[in-house]
């Protein structure tokens, strides 16, 4: 197997190690080209789409940490793997979150070498096929692929599906994906925000009226649900709906059927409900806001979408895509975002999800008055936050002690068998929360004897 094109760039100021890896490497034939350090590999990956960047972390002119940052925020499709000869479990935990494929420690071992560069292949064709088939979607984690092949599985039923998840984090693009990838394509896609109406707005809006039906209804008017015949419903912030309002609803997805407000003739409809939630439904059922049953009606799959806090692994990509956007429609030449502005981003804890990483990135396009995003484009809540969840500040996020004259081995091992300890044994989310593969994940299981 070879990666989407055979180049492979070494960077590493130990010239008789470039040499080594060039000879290893060449027999296998890819095409190697040498760097000496991290500012001259910024420079040669601009210009080339490498297939692989191998590079040394600790270097003098730049290191490969800022490299990597750099790399990643202008060419963010090109998989990078670590080299590091030092025990700096800070380095290797803030590369992996900064998008890199793996880690390997000197001296290399060159089968190992060869198993991640394997990997890198494997990462790199996912997100291909994802990219294509979902676009408009822009993910790079292992959640997010997950999402994807759930949405592959159901699209082409007519399964009713509850999409949760924090506001911002993208329910709607995944709704329409549904959509997309079903039988009822050509069909229509109403959409419908519940919270946006009132009560006897939203039933209007739902079911229609009958001219006469209340004051101002002049005409008569078709609901949503009959302009969605045949095709698919996306009823957004469905928790929102008013007990009265969600009995009507129940009835459509029990009977496919009701009747116009002020009306008395009963419609019939063959609609696919995809309904979207920010809160946590259970706990409305408790209190009596929500109905049980229309509840277990819409819960036949459910879907929960990530926050971005928890798929730190794509404001990367997600930067990226907006940056090129935002640029082009304020006709700007923003190269990038300056490292110091991507760690900032990658500290932040992200409230509004990807919504607000979006306003984040358009404020500093229109801010920027240089080459590069800088920390004093961004919004002030960014630029002020406390990096609390960041590695660099804890020592990795499971609370690990990184004590000096502990080696890296010693120290990943016990970051793993934390973050196991506290995921009940979990291994792929357990992957997922130390943003790595869970390949990568399985590799340093067997290496450490864990368990």
């Amino acid at each position: 197997m070879k990666l989407k094109n055979n180049k492979i760039l070494i960077v590493d100021d130990d010239e008789s190690h470039r040499l080594m890896l060039k000879a290893v490497l060449s027999d296998d034939s890819y095409e190697i080209t040498e760097a000496s350090d991290g500012k001259e590999a910024v420079a040669l990956a601009e210009k080339i789409d490498y297939g692989l960047i191998l590079m040394d972390i600790r270097m003098q002119e730049m290191s490969g940490i800022d490299a990597l940052k750099i790399i990643k925020a202008r060419k963010p499709d090109i998989p990078v793997l670590l080299m590091t000869a030092y025990a700096s479990v800070k380095s290797a935990v803030e590369a992996l979150k900064l998008g890199a494929i793996d880690y390997l420690t000197k001296p290399l071992d060159i089968q190992e070498l060869k198993h991640a560069i394997t990997g890198a292949i494997a990462e790199t064709k996912k997100e291909i096929v994802a990219e294509k088939d979902f676009q408009g979607i822009i993910a790079r984690g292992k959640a997010m692929k997950e999402i994807f092949e759930t949405v592959m599985k159901i699209a082409p039923t007519d399964a009713t599906v509850l999409i949760s998840g924090e506001s911002g984090t993208g329910k709607e693009l995944i709704a329409n994906a549904i959509h997309q990838k079903s039988k009822r394509l050509d069909k229509p896609f109403i959409k419908v925000n519940c919270a946006a109406l009132t009560e006897t707005l939203l039933e209007s809006e739902l079911f229609g009226h009958e001219k006469g039906a209340f004051t101002g209804a002049i005409s008569k008017k078709e609901g949503r649900f009959e302009l969605a015949d045949k095709g698919t419903i996306f009823l957004d912030e469905i928790g929102d709906m008013s007990p009265a309002t969600q009995a009507k609803v129940l009835r459509v997805l029990q009977e496919q059927e009701f009747e116009r407000v002020g009306g008395t003739k009963t419609l019939k409809v063959d609609v696919r409900v995809i309904a979207a939630t920010n809160k946590e439904l259970d706990k409305e059922i408790k209190t009596g806001r929500f109905r049980d049953d229309l509840f277990y009606r819409l819960n036949v799959v459910t879907i929960h979408m990530p926050s971005l806090r928890k798929r730190m692994e794509d404001i990367i990509p997600l930067s990226d895509h907006f940056l090129r956007h935002y640029k082009e429609k304020n006709n700007k030449t923003i190269k990038g975002l300056h490292p110091e502005a991507l760690s900032l981003m990658q500290s932040y804890n992200w409230p509004g999800n990807i919504r607000e990483l979006e306003n984040a990135i358009e404020r500093a396009v229109i801010m920027s008055r240089g080459e590069y995003i800088l920390p004093s484009d961004l919004p002030i809540a960014i630029q002020s936050a406390l990096p609390s969840d960041s590695p660099l500040s804890k020592g990795g996020q499971r609370g690990v002690d990184v004590d000096a004259g502990k080696s890296i081995k010693d120290v990943e091992k016990s970051l793993i068998v934390k973050t196991l300890n506290e995921t009940n044994g979990n291994r792929t989310k357990a992957a997922e929360i130390l943003g790595i593969t869970r390949r990568t994940l399985l590799n340093k299981i067997k290496e450490y004897k864990i368990g």
